[in-house]
């Protein structure tokens, strides 16, 4: 994951759906629009992003758990709930 991954994520957890056009003219994420297609892209195939066609995208299950800290996008696991309080944590294809 990068810099521009994790703004692009909070920007469509708020704003969803959007497409990397509109992403860019928003100007809260600094990155040229073809690296912010680029990074949408790259989200939707990990699902963390649903391509809606057109150029569009919206945030999915995945990408919401990743900005809450309860997906680990390092090891492409979910996080052990279990770890932090004691309850378990919905099962990656829950997540998804």
């Amino acid at each position: 994951m990068t810099a521009a991954d994790d703004r692009i994520l909070e920007y469509l957890s708020e704003e969803n759906p959007a497409g990397p056009s509109k992403i860019h003219q928003d100007g809260r994420i600094r990155f040229s629009r073809p690296y912010i297609n680029q990074r949408c892209q790259e989200l939707a195939k990990r699902g963390f992003l649903l391509n809606l066609g057109n150029g569009v995208y919206q945030i999915t299950e995945r990408g919401e758990a990743y900005l809450e800290g309860e997906f680990d996008a390092q090891s492409m696991t979910e996080v052990d709930d279990e770890q932090d309080n004691g309850q378990e944590g919905p099962s990656a294809a829950e997540g998804v």
